[in-house]
């Protein structure tokens, strides 16, 4: 499942689009840094949804209303949500304190417990990292986005991989074998 969140230029909306799908087939499902990530790429369960808006509150009533999508629709259907947003939120700190908002929202709807937010930014660190370690990459994105997953289906998905506690660790492993160079090589071509 595809689609554009907000009336916006084809030829603006593409390149950020083919862009994300591109991360998503090479990184997230490349290198498997999510498990979970190719079943629902396959099924076309995805929706890539993009944000046109310019400030946190405009991005606030984007993310309330593909929540509800999601809450009023069968997972069957539609799984996860990409809600990619490139013209607000672009500082990581600005993107990281927006989060608690983003889950304030989620309390506020009662969704807590029905749904989460994982974070994806182009400049992502881990706290306690400096900017350019490579285990940053695990949460690198071509555009500042909020993936909002399913409770259930992670819990489904946790449940069919016994070792789900260790992607983390595994995915730092993933990225330090790789490096920058190998991060680099993954777009070319």
């Amino acid at each position: 499942m595809s689609a554009v969140l907000f009336p916006c230029a084809e030829d603006a909306a593409e390149p950020i689009l083919s862009a994300t799908r591109l991360w998503l087939e090479r990184a997230v499902i490349g290198l498997n840094l999510c498990p979970f990530a190719k079943s629902v790429f396959v099924k076309k369960q995805i929706r890539y949804a993009l944000s046109t808006a310019m400030s946190a509150d405009e991005l606030l009533a984007e993310l309330e209303n593909e929540l509800a999508l999601l809450a009023n629709t069968d997972a069957d259907q539609l799984d996860t949500t990409l809600l990619i947003h490139p013209q607000v939120m672009s500082d990581f700190l600005d993107y990281h304190f927006f989060l608690a908002e983003a889950e304030a929202l989620i309390r506020n709807n009662g969704y807590d417990g029905v749904f989460q937010i994982a974070s994806l930014h182009p400049q992502y660190e881990f706290a306690g990292s400096e900017p350019d370690d490579v285990a940053n990459y695990t949460n690198r994105a071509p555009y500042p986005m909020l993936h909002l997953l399913r409770e259930s289906s992670i819990d489904r998905a946790v449940a069919a991989f016994p070792d789900a506690a260790d992607i983390f660790e595994r995915n730092i492993e993933t990225m330090e074998k790789l490096g920058h160079e190998g991060w680099r090589k993954l777009w070319l071509g």
